[in-house]
């Protein structure tokens, strides 16, 4: 019994007769090794090495006969345990599964580079040169018609499909199969089926023209629903193929969903573009000219902008007149991307709206110099600011269009508003102020060139009011820039006769002198005012 005891075999690891290994956190079997193999031999179970290891695929690496053999038969799973060599059999099991995935991933990627197809993404497409000849070579069941497609950048895609489907749907592909036909009399007479081959040559996209003879196999209804699932950009890719070799029902599909949807901005131009180079069916397409081209006259267009103009003149909301007002003004300026689908603006149309708000201006001028009256004053302000920020949007549309002199001697000749603006409360008047600080930074940018008598009206006028309002103007800028409205007085004053320029800098001198920094500094334009004057004027009368 005792003997008996001695010989029965233990669990592996937990009895006397092996002793406690600790294993590699990364082996996901036990390794094979002298202790494990003899206990394995007790117990008459077969050794897992004496399996038949599988044949090494051919180019692998195991199959090479190179000097890098050495280096393969190496496991990589061999350790140095602590104190011993303790080499360590690879596991077959392992090396099978090895052997297996690396087989896996080159069958994986072969798949990848076969059946990938390329970026085919193009932006336009031009009807192909397109040759057809006739061979006797057999061809698949139901196919009698093999369609070559040659790309203009390379690439070859090739189509088997049923020459009745293609001459049924497409006017060219009909013509050329019945031309094939003719010629294929002689291989017909020796009994083999015939198949047509039709060659297109310089395509711009396969992808595109694949999809499009695809849509003959297609209902209508089904044509429809997969332009909805291409969507717009690459239907109008498909139209323009589709347009090219005569495919009439996939063109009127492509025309119906195109009315239905609406389009970006890319998708427009390339459609119009598109419109100009085929003749389509005019009853087709009249609906979607309708989204172009307006039926009306010439003069109604040309007063959209007066009416637009007018709207926001009397807007008495401040957000949507503000909003409109940026909306309308990049839409008539010079450097807007609409500017060629524009109608040139009706100068008069522009003054008459700009006329009428100066007239607003005055009235509210002369309510406000007549009353005195607190609850008035504030509705009053309101109001003022509101014709002035209208006089100063149109302001900058005139000038950008470059159709401001005439209204810069408008405004010169306001002298009832002038002589009103003495009277009124310096949180009302200094309002008015801000328009002839924006035609002073304009015209001295030069962007604006009026005649030397409407400048001379505008200082004559506006000058005086500016240096009183000034103060008030650096406390409330509400977006102009002080420094440019100083160079711009500046600017203009010396553009004036050097009499009249000794006037205004001189009147200039005396009130700088009171008020400071309430007063606009022009002391770079007094200092080239006084070298003009005294010190090159000595130098020419020395000269003479």
């Amino acid at each position: 019994m005792g003997d008996s005891n001695l010989r029965k075999p233990t669990n592996f690891g937990t009895g006397p007769l092996s002793r406690r290994r600790s294993w590699c956190c990364s082996f996901a079997v036990p390794p094979a090794s002298p202790d494990t193999l003899s206990i394995s031999s007790r117990n008459h179970i077969p050794a897992k090495s004496q399996q038949q290891r599988p044949k090494p695929v051919p180019c692998s690496p195991q199959s090479s006969k190179s000097a890098l053999n050495i280096v393969n038969r190496i496991d990589p799973r061999r350790i140095l345990s602590p104190g011993r060599v303790s080499p360590i059999d690879s596991d077959p099991s392992v090396t099978t599964m090895q052997e297996t995935e690396t087989e896996t991933t080159h069958e994986e990627e072969d798949a990848v580079v076969v059946d990938s197809p390329p970026n085919l993404r193009s932006e336009s497409f031009r009807a192909p040169k397109i040759d057809v000849t006739v061979s006797g070579s057999g061809s698949s069941e139901g196919y009698d018609a093999r369609l070559s497609l040659k790309g203009r950048n390379g690439g070859v895609l090739v189509l088997e499909l049923s020459s009745e489907v293609l001459a049924a749907n497409s006017d060219v592909f009909a013509g050329l199969i019945a031309e094939g036909k003719k010629c294929s009399s002689s291989s017909s007479s020796l009994g083999l089926k015939n198949t047509c081959r039709i060659e297109v040559c310089d395509v711009e996209n396969l992808g595109v023209f694949r999809e499009t003879v695809e849509l003959m196999f297609e209902e209508s209804n089904g044509i429809i629903k997969k332009f909805m699932k291409m969507g717009v950009y690459r239907a109008i890719d498909v139209l323009e193929v589709a347009a090219g070799i005569k495919f009439s029902r996939a063109v009127l599909s492509c025309l119906k969903y195109l009315e239905a949807v609406p389009w970006t901005e890319d998708e427009e131009e390339k459609l119009r573009r598109l419109l100009g180079i085929y003749n389509f069916d005019a009853a087709a397409i009249s609906e979607i000219l309708a989204r172009f081209h307006s039926n009306e006259t010439e003069n109604s267009q040309d007063s959209l902008s007066k009416k637009l103009v007018w709207s926001i003149t009397s807007c008495s909301d401040v957000n949507p007149r503000n909003e409109l007002k940026s909306l309308v003004k990049g839409l008539l300026c010079k450097s807007s991307v609409y500017e060629k689908e524009q109608p040139e603006i009706n100068k008069e149309d522009i003054y008459r709206a700009g006329k009428c708000c100066v007239d607003s201006l005055v009235k509210l001028f002369e309510e406000g110099s007549s009353s005195c009256s607190s609850k008035k004053e504030k509705p009053l302000i309101e109001s003022i600011s509101r014709e002035v920020e209208n006089i100063n949007w149109l302001l900058e549309i005139m000038i950008d269009r470059e159709i401001a002199e005439e209204f810069v001697e408008i405004w010169g000749k306001q002298r009832r508003l002038v002589e009103m603006h003495e009277r009124v409360s310096p949180m009302v008047r200094y309002e008015v102020s801000r328009v002839t600080g924006a035609i002073f930074i304009a015209m001295g940018k030069r962007r604006v060139q009026c005649g030397g008598e409407a400048r001379a009206g505008l200082v004559e006028a506006w000058f005086k009011p500016m240096l009183v309002d000034f103060g008030w103007l650096q406390r409330c800028k509400k977006g102009l820039d002080m420094r440019e409205v100083e160079e711009g007085m500046g600017q203009t004053l010396l553009t004036l006769p050097v009499k009249q320029q000794y006037q205004v800098f001189m009147e200039w001198f005396r009130w700088f002198s009171k008020h400071g920094t309430e007063c606009p500094n022009l002391s770079k334009a007094f200092q080239i005012w006084w070298r003009r004057s005294f010190l090159r004027g000595v130098e020419s009368s020395t000269c003479r």
